[in-house]
Parts: C-alpha cells; structure tokens; sequence
C-alpha cells in the first residue's frame, strides 16, 4: 500500500507541476484553439489520478488498521552518555557540570505526502508521514546532542528537553537539549 500511495503521490505532483509550470503558461500564451492538448490532459489526469490513488489507498490502511496500536517502543540508541529529563540521578551524584549541550534539526516532507496527511485530515486516523517525519527528526536532533556531550567527554545529560516550532508549511523545527555533567564513582 505505501508503494502504491507513494507512487499516487508521486503522480500527483508530476501532475501538478506539469499543469500549473508548462500547461497554463504555454495555454495562454501559444493556444489559439481552445481544445486542449494530448500532454496538457495527460497532465491533469495524472494530477486527479495521483488525488484517487492516495485517497483510495490512505482509506484502505484507514480500514486495515482500524483498531489503533501503538506500536513497540523504539530501542534506546547504544552509547554511554546516559539521557535524564530530571536534574539527580538516583545513587549517583554530579561530581562536574560541563556545560550546556544541544541538537537541532529540521525536517520536512514532501509535497506527496503532505497530500496523503490532507486525505487522512477529511478521512481520520493517525498523520504517520508527519509522525514518521517527527520520529527522524527527534532521532537526529538527539543524537546530535549526544555526539556533543560525548566530545565534553559527559556522563549523563540531565535536563534534557524538547522544543518544536513550525518553520514553513510542513517544516518542524526540532531542538533538544540539556546540561552535560560528569558523574561521581
């Protein structure tokens, strides 16, 4: 289904961009006669096919996975700097603060997949390709931040907080971060 969905997506927008940056200028510039051309209908056929074939595919997964699971928790990344949102750790003193430690990222999707995060607007259900798309960017803002504190040469990060903002359209902006502390034997 996400084959199929993507490859809608991906019609869509060859569509899209076929119509709207070659049809309607060369429309209105060069056609005398207001019968369209084969290419200019390929287009817009493949623009409203593009349309079905998401829709029609976002409603198939919509039906497949009505009951909602949340899904398995993705395994912690392998690597010595432990990550806490609180400032003490039990058992464990902070024997050194080092410093501030951050990562940022932004991350955006397609134009495709923003069609299939519309359809799932009208239709309901989970927005994946914006959560698939906040997961990576979380990822990688974290990851970021560890590579950070591992090169301060950190324990732990404690303090450790998310932001998020909207750039433009589907952009977020996603920024961790925290103090980076040695701990005590």
């Amino acid at each position: 289904m996400k084959i199929l969905r993507h490859m809608g997506s991906l019609a869509f927008v060859l569509g899209l961009f076929s119509a709207v940056f070659v049809g309607i200028p060369w429309y209105v510039v060069v056609a005398d006669d207001p019968v369209l051309p084969w290419w200019l209908r390929a287009a817009v056929f493949s623009l409203l096919g593009g349309i079905l074939l998401v829709l029609l595919t976002v409603a198939f997964e919509q039906r497949r996975n009505r009951i909602s699971d949340v899904g398995a928790p993705a395994p912690e990344a392998d690597t010595s700097v432990l990550l806490l949102n609180s400032d003490t750790l039990p058992d464990r003193d902070v024997s050194n603060i080092l410093g501030l430690v951050q990562g940022h990222t932004v991350f955006a999707i397609w134009l495709g997949k923003d069609l299939s995060a519309i359809i799932r607007l009208i239709v309901g259900g989970e927005l994946t390709e914006y959560t698939e798309m906040m997961g990576k960017a979380r990822e990688a803002a974290t990851n970021r931040m560890i590579a950070q504190a591992a090169r301060m040469d950190a324990d732990a990060i404690i303090n450790v907080r998310y932001m998020t903002t909207s750039v433009v359209g589907s952009a977020a902006e996603l920024l961790v971060y925290g103090t980076a502390v040695k701990l005590s034997e």
